[in-house]
């Protein structure tokens, strides 16, 4: 029964992760939501309310309550916390549980007040709050604990967070809001501005994971794309190459590759020693895109490496960090008790 009671989540932009103490990721779903606006009722969440995106009549919404890695709707992202955790839990799910919840490392205090609030009116009991690229690196299967620098560069869907740990903490980080869903929007505008096509957000996700490149590929793939003709106002299918797809997401994958940059510039010789020697972790969701690793190490002259299941990282990390809470106490920034937060 215990093991309900502590619940780790990877509150992304893009998708929601829950990890169950004893039982590891149990849920992994897009994070949205579709409401009726005459009801406020909660129709759909998560991959069935993806379905719905771009396709509801009128009186249905379906949104994503989170954007660039925050809460940009808190009733909605309330709503949707409470869905997931009685989907993992159900009524099984003894009292109030513990609950671990990521936020990016550039995250402001009204921020963090939106997240423990939302987790609090959702059924979370206590509530603590760890730095994304932390979480990443623990679930990575780094050692942070010790005296020796590690980067992470953990690119998810709203935000990108790139760090140098050293001693369970974060020493120099940076977050800019450049990831996975700016992506989709360069590929929508390259789309409309090269070929005179309308895309949808949907369309430009399965390009960016079918054909979508950062480094030229030793062999070309292509792939039929369908959207709305600019011009004649009807629908057309043109083929579009992985080489197309380098000049569309050049301007997001440099703003990234610049973060990287400035993040080791302002690191100290020491753990720049050893961040040269161990290499450069990626993780995430944007980190899977075809050759982003070869191009950062081609550009930093550095080692890198995708972590072994980087999509999962924050999560499997939230999770490792609540079962060792007295290990990573001083990673989990605040503690959310009876509507206040106070320093753990």
């Amino acid at each position: 029964m215990l093991g309900f009671r502590d619940i780790g989540i990877d509150l992304g932009t893009a998708s929601v992760l829950v990890y169950i103490r004893g039982k590891g990721i149990v849920l992994k779903e897009p994070s949205v939501i579709s409401i009726d606006k005459n009801t406020g009722k909660v129709l759909a969440v998560g991959d069935e309310a993806r379905r719905m995106l771009g396709r509801t009549p009128g009186n249905i919404v379906a949104i994503r309550p989170l954007s660039e890695g925050v809460i940009s709707d808190y009733e909605v992202t309330q709503k949707m916390l409470k869905y997931f955790l009685n989907k993992v839990a159900g009524r099984r799910l003894f009292g109030k549980p513990r609950v671990i919840i990521c936020v990016p490392s550039g995250v402001t205090e009204v921020e963090k007040r939106a997240v423990l609030d939302a987790a609090a009116e959702a059924g979370a009991g206590r509530i603590f709050l760890i730095e994304e690229p932390i979480a990443a690196a623990i679930g990575a299967g780094l050692d942070i604990s010790k005296a020796c620098g590690h980067m992470v560069v953990d690119i998810g869907g709203g935000t990108t967070d790139v760090a140098v740990i050293s001693l369970g903490g974060a020493v120099i980080s940076e977050t800019i809001k450049v990831a996975g869903n700016n992506f989709d929007d360069a590929i929508i505008k390259y789309m409309r501005k090269k070929h005179n096509l309308l895309i949808g957000d949907r369309t430009a996700e399965d390009m960016k994971i079918n054909i979508g490149s950062a480094y030229p590929r030793k062999e070309q793939v292509y792939m039929d794309v369908t959207g709305r003709n600019l011009i004649s106002g009807l629908p057309k299918t043109i083929r579009v190459s992985s080489e197309e797809m380098i000049e569309a997401l050049e301007e997001p994958i440099q703003a990234i590759v610049e973060c990287v940059h400035s993040v080791l510039e302002r690191t100290p010789p020491e753990l720049a020693a050893d961040i040269s020697e161990q290499g450069i972790c990626m993780t995430g969701g944007g980190a899977l895109l075809y050759g982003f690793d070869k191009l950062l190490q081609e550009r930093t002259k550095i080692a890198v490496y995708v972590a072994e299941d980087a999509v999962s990282c924050v999560a499997l990390g939230t999770g490792k960090a609540l079962e060792s809470l007295d290990v990573y106490y001083k990673t989990a920034v605040f503690e959310h008790r009876k509507g206040t937060s106070v320093a753990y």
